[in-house]
């Protein structure tokens, strides 16, 4: 397992970190705790969860994901040898405290509910879910100004996290669905207010979402604000298993509606053209899929998420299949005929 800085907090996580968003909703809590064993004994030390999940979000499950993480934590002989990621929820979920801001006082009673479900001290990498602005993210594309947008001030958020920091409960932040402008605003305030500078962004990355390469891929290699990337199978579509209209019967994209930001008939078309790149070529589709991410130069983690112990050690297999040029060659010619279909 490759090991990488986490920017420059002195944190050092694995290349693959384990998504955890299933747990409490399409995963019990023995089979939670099974992955993550599963994934510790692999190398894995990086998991990733948030205080909104699992998903689909649900007032009845909010939290339990990382209830779930708290109780296996709780258990271990050592807390210090995995890192711990979470995020605070932005605006638009009603069912938590009334509906989440990034504000000082929203943040401290995220913060104070997550360590108490995850039965830690301290979360090793803090993150801002998305933006609490009007902008770009979940696929929206076609920025216009919202003039009348309440937006709590990045000032005010990031001196939040700041406190955090002080107070010990939290080692490092970061952001997730975050733009351009976004990230390099949160840097130069570090330089200009002195508060902890941004370590990461969790964004979707994928074969059928290359967006980050536009403007965020620069900035992660120049700052070393590394990748984070979500998503890297798109729910599952990369695996081949949603082609030609099938809907295995535990699939996301069969039991949840919502899931539809990969099923457009571009990215049908783009989808098969992977896939059969990787039977050519005498891979499995999913493994290629994520070795792909994996090679990239701007990564710092690939989240990989799995409902089926099966899936799971699929997924880590990508970990040692490195692509060969014809390969990649293969995937740069389909993304030129087919570029980013589902950003």
């Amino acid at each position: 397992m490759q090991i990488r800085p986490l920017g420059d907090t002195g944190i050092d996580v694995s290349r693959l970190c384990l998504g955890t968003m299933t747990f409490g909703e399409q995963n019990s809590e023995a089979e939670a705790h099974e992955q993550l064993d599963r994934a510790v004994a692999f190398g894995i030390n990086f998991i990733d969860t948030a205080e909104m999940y699992p998903v689909p979000p649900k007032a009845e499950t909010q939290g339990r994901t990382e209830a779930y993480i708290g109780s296996w934590l709780k258990r271990r002989a050592s807390r210090d040898d995995v890192i711990i990621a979470t995020k605070v929820a932005g605006p638009g979920l009603e069912h938590i405290r009334g509906g989440p801001r990034l504000t000082r006082e929203h943040i401290h009673q995220a913060i104070d509910a997550s360590l108490t479900r995850l039965q830690t001290d301290y979360i090793d990498l803090y993150q801002l879910h998305w933006p609490d602005r009007s902008t770009n993210f979940f696929g929206k594309l076609g920025y216009l100004p919202d003039e009348e947008e309440e937006a709590t001030p990045l000032e005010e958020t990031l001196a939040a996290l700041k406190e955090l920091v002080d107070a010990g409960k939290v080692r490092a932040i970061g952001l997730s669905n975050e733009t351009p402008w976004g990230v390099m605003r949160c840097l130069r305030l570090a330089e200009t207010m002195g508060v902890p500078r941004v370590a990461s962004v969790q964004n979707p990355y994928n074969l059928l979402n290359r967006s980050f390469e536009v403007g965020l891929a620069e900035i992660a290699h120049r700052e070393g604000i590394g990748l984070l990337a979500y998503s890297p199978l798109a729910f599952g579509v990369l695996s081949g298993k949603y082609l030609d209209g099938a809907r295995p019967p535990k699939g996301r994209l069969t039991l949840y509606e919502r899931f539809q930001r990969y099923t457009s008939e571009v990215a049908e078309e783009a989808t098969h053209a992977y896939v059969r790149i990787a039977r050519e070529h005498g891979l499995d589709p999913t493994q290629m899929a994520l070795a792909y991410v994996n090679s990239r130069p701007f990564l710092t983690s690939n989240i990989i998420g799995a409902t089926t112990m099966e899936q799971l050690e699929s997924n880590l297999a990508s970990e040692s299949l490195k692509l060969d040029q014809e390969v990649l060659d293969a995937i740069e010619a389909v993304h030129k005929r087919l570029p980013n279909p589902c950003p």
